[in-house]
């Protein structure tokens, strides 16, 4: 006869009329600790949230600024790359003014800052690190004295003025009217110039830090039309999902067609995510993003006519956000999609970020509890 002795892991379950009223207890309490544990457990895994929006939405900066606020400053060698991407930034914003002055007929100001115009035509385009989205502080200082001179003269300035009708980064004024900083041989970007330095993201990066001791995995993905398709190797396992909007931008067209409406073509994309089975489960916060430029447009651009629709007052903040949001609301078609929470934000703001950021945590980490009480039955 031969015995078979039980593995190490084998659990048995002894039947309840052969222990004790006291051990029948301890079995009951140890196994409520169990399953308390195990929701703890749970519920204290990463936190995945998906940073998602059309280009230039302000994604990118939003990481950033995470980043900064969860005390993880930017060292030397990242303010370097940085300064390399500003003043990529510069030359390309520079060459951007000087062909919308020749398309759109202005005339110099001073006709001598036509060599001037000719020699920053005339940059490289096609050097890797231009590809890369950066340039050399030698070769900036090289273009220094022209980037100087046409950014003071008033048919480059009449240029900018007519910005809404070609495309130019938003942070080019900012830049321009700093360049003799730039310049500077010991120059270093500040936490502003870093938060408003563009360059486009292309592939996906994250981000993890913790937070109340709640770990927190941020994913940044490209909004870019080319960059979508990445979108779906990430739609599993998250926690939430942050949809930035431009908000200042419903009078411009994308720069991948030149055709679409920029704020249509965030609707189009909201109205795909919101709607989606996938993100069932899952909750959408709405960030409308870049309110201190939205505050400036609304005063001279009338948001009646590109959406016709709006029937406040187009030179009122308030009525022109209380449309915006209603626009996205109605994107909400599913029946079983609540509407999402909404925030206007300023992402080159860091204190504005930290009170939103802290709102939209709770908001996280609420629904994500009462997901899993539902799950227990609770």
């Amino acid at each position: 006869m031969v015995d078979f002795l039980p593995s190490r892991n084998a659990r048995f379950t002894i039947p309840n009329c052969l222990l004790s009223h006291s051990e029948v207890d301890q079995i009951r309490k140890s196994k409520e600790i169990d399953e308390s544990l195990s929701r703890e457990k749970t519920f204290a895994e990463k936190k995945v949230i998906l940073l998602l929006g059309a280009g230039e939405s302000g994604k990118s900066t939003f990481l950033k600024q995470m980043r900064i606020i969860h005390g993880q400053d930017f060292d030397q060698r990242a303010k370097e790359e940085f300064r390399d991407t500003i003043y990529s930034n510069v030359i390309k914003g520079i060459r951007v003014l000087v062909d919308a002055r020749e398309k759109l007929h202005i005339p110099w100001g001073d006709p001598d800052n036509l060599v001037h115009g000719e020699t920053v035509m005339a940059f490289d385009t096609s050097s890797s690190m231009m590809a890369k989205g950066m340039v050399e502080t030698k070769v900036f200082m090289n273009f220094l004295p022209s980037i100087r001179a046409l950014w003071q003269d008033s048919g480059i300035q009449n240029a900018y003025d007519r910005r809404r009708e070609f495309q130019l980064g938003e942070p080019v004024k900012y830049f321009l009217d700093n360049v003799d900083k730039l310049g500077e041989l010991d120059y270093l970007p500040t936490q502003k110039d870093i938060l408003l330095a563009r360059k486009p993201t292309k592939g996906i990066y994250e981000y993890d830090f913790e937070t109340e001791n709640v770990p927190f995995k941020m994913v940044d993905l490209g909004g870019q039309r080319s960059e979508r398709k990445r979108w779906f190797e990430c739609f599993y396992g998250i926690t939430s999902i942050l949809f930035l909007v431009s908000s200042s931008e419903y009078d411009q067209v994308l720069m991948e067609d030149r055709q679409t409406n920029r704020l249509s073509e965030s609707l189009n994309i909201f109205e795909t995510i919101v709607n989606h089975r996938v993100f069932a489960d899952v909750s959408i916060i709405l960030f409308l993003n870049k309110t201190d430029l939205l505050e400036e447009k609304v005063e001279k651009v009338s948001i009646k006519d590109y959406f016709p629709e709006f029937t406040g007052d187009p030179h009122k903040l308030l009525d022109v956000q209380t449309f915006l949001v209603e626009c996205f609301r109605n994107k909400c078609q599913a029946h079983w999609r609540e509407l999402p929470y909404h925030h206007f934000t300023t992402a080159i703001n860091t204190e504005n970020i930290r009170l939103v950021f802290r709102d939209v945590k709770d908001t996280i980490l609420y629904d994500n509890l009462n997901s899993y009480h539902h799950c227990i039955g609770y």
